[in-house]
């Protein structure tokens, strides 16, 4: 696959590394991709999934789904998302993986901008909860170069417990704009 051999080498000559894995068992799931604050942060993520063979898909605005990107990025995972009508995101996500057999993690930056947000969106935990799956953390620590896999959350119903969990994970990984980062 040419994306895993360009993403092996994106890895090698930029010094990153891959950490973690998803299981068998959480190959189905709501993947939270965080600190979100450089168009670099999609490129190294889509590569780390490309090496980790994870069946990533994620939301993009229809426009640019267009030539010349469209193909590239469908074949990427992209779902396009007309934002222009009253789009339910939640309940379309939720129907989205309900729907599609076998493996499949959206891929979710609630942050959604790269700039600082002191709240995050909370739309990714309602999927999860909505369709019955895990949420994974994904991340990328630039300090450590490293971008990888960490903690699976069974959400329990308690928002505020499992989002504390959940942010004390990313306030441990630094940003390539830290100022913009979880606090």
């Amino acid at each position: 696959m040419f994306a895993k051999f360009l993403s092996k080498l994106l890895f090698k000559v930029s010094g990153w590394k891959l950490v973690g894995n998803l299981t068998p068992e959480n190959r189905r799931c709501v993947m939270v991709a965080a600190p979100h604050t450089s168009n670099w942060d999609f490129i190294y993520a889509r590569a780390a999934f490309y090496l980790m063979e994870a069946p990533i898909r994620f939301t993009i605005k229809k426009e640019f789904m267009r030539f010349p990107f469209g193909g590239l990025l469908k074949s990427m995972g992209a779902l396009p998302v007309d934002r222009s009508k009253n789009t339910r995101m939640v309940d379309a996500m939720i129907s989205i993986i309900k729907q599609t057999k076998g493996d499949m993690c959206v891929l979710v930056t609630p942050e959604g901008t790269r700039k600082y947000q002191p709240r995050w969106r909370m739309g990714f935990y309602h999927v999860a909860v909505g369709a019955g799956v895990p949420i994974v953390l994904g991340y990328l620590d630039y300090a450590k170069k490293e971008a990888g896999i960490g903690p699976t959350i069974y959400p329990t119903g308690d928002i505020d417990a499992d989002m504390e969990k959940i942010l004390a994970f990313y306030r441990t990984k630094t940003a390539k704009y830290p100022e913009q980062g979880v606090r």
